[in-house]
């Protein structure tokens, strides 16, 4: 086995990967340093939402699914990952540390993830339900047991219980000027490296459809021709045994797995965290997951017939998040 550590040209290339991962309004709150052979992935807190995130959790659960992702990227360049997570206790702002093994023999399957990784993107429109072709949803729960966080496909009665969730979630910040505030900032802006553009957000009637989505400040595009009919999604509840910054860490890499494992099937996928953020609403969904643990992540997947908005949200260049010594 070749133990010499992979080249900085291999490293750039896995990192630019890694930060199409998805983050909490989009922040990319994360920064990697490559030194002696050992890759490094850090919490970057200056990017911490303080009134959407102030414990740091949607902060770790946004640095784990790019922990995941250039865990694909790096196999697809036929290196293994050696993650060793949170590895030194007085450096908290340090969420993993990898090493890289010449021996990886990437399947088609892990070219296809990296693929997903360039072409998976939140949508926030209503969803047609998930197409047979897409394969049985039970199965995007094979890739995270891995990591220790349970995947729960909620039956179609739990709505009820999301949409009041969602409407607890609302009022605890309706009047929260810090969260408002924060939240125009990050939303609906043309910022050139970080947020979520206009074009991104659902426009007023498609945010109407999905009654479990996030109130955004922005209406987003115009459409045109309002269709009827309401989000056909199916929601999967990821959750973890306990409320640490690991469990939450590792979350994130089981989101990664499981966004990148439906996008690689066709499926449509929307992420949401709203609902855990409040205590409230957190509380009232904790009583879906069958054998209880925290909840953490809410993903709606689906199918859309029409094409999503053109172009991607924006992402800080790699020389910005990467450190070479």
């Amino acid at each position: 086995m070749d133990t010499a550590g992979p080249d900085t040209g291999v490293i750039q290339s896995a990192v630019d990967l890694a930060c199409r991962a998805p983050s909490v309004h989009n922040s990319q709150p994360w920064h990697w340093r490559y030194s002696s052979g050992r890759l490094d992935l850090f919490s970057d807190r200056t990017r911490l939402l303080p009134s959407t995130d102030p414990s740091g959790r949607q902060l770790h659960i946004s640095c784990g699914a790019a922990l995941h992702h250039v865990e694909v990227a790096l196999t697809s360049l036929r290196w293994r990952s050696d993650i060793d997570l949170l590895p030194e206790p007085s450096l908290p702002r340090l969420v993993a540390s990898i090493r890289c093994h010449r021996d990886a023999t990437p399947r088609s399957h892990d070219f296809d993830l990296v693929s997903a990784i360039r072409h998976r993107r939140t949508d926030r429109r209503p969803f047609d339900p998930v197409s047979a072709a897409a394969g049985p949803v039970e199965g995007l729960a094979d890739p995270v047991g891995r990591f220790g966080v349970a995947l729960t496909v909620l039956a179609p009665e739990a709505r009820t219980t999301l949409a009041a969730a969602t409407d607890a979630s609302a009022a605890a910040r309706r009047y929260d000027s810090d969260y408002q505030a924060e939240l125009h900032w990050w939303a609906g802006h043309s910022l050139p490296t970080e947020g979520i553009p206009p074009d991104s957000l659902a426009t007023s009637d498609e945010s109407a459809r999905v009654s479990i989505g996030r109130a955004f400040p922005h209406p987003g595009r115009q459409e045109s021709t309002p269709r009827p009919g309401v989000d056909q999604s199916t929601v999967l509840m990821l959750s973890t045994d306990s409320d640490t910054a690991a469990a939450w860490t590792r979350c994130g890499q089981a989101l990664s797995a499981v966004l990148l494992e439906a996008t690689s099937r066709g499926m449509a996928t929307c992420p949401l965290t709203h609902l855990t953020d409040v205590e409230r609403s957190r509380d009232m969904i904790a009583g879906l997951a069958p054998h209880g643990g925290f909840p953490q992540v809410l993903l709606r997947v689906g199918s859309v017939t029409s094409p999503p908005p053109a172009g991607h949200t924006p992402r800080r260049s790699t020389a910005d998040v990467l450190t070479l010594h």
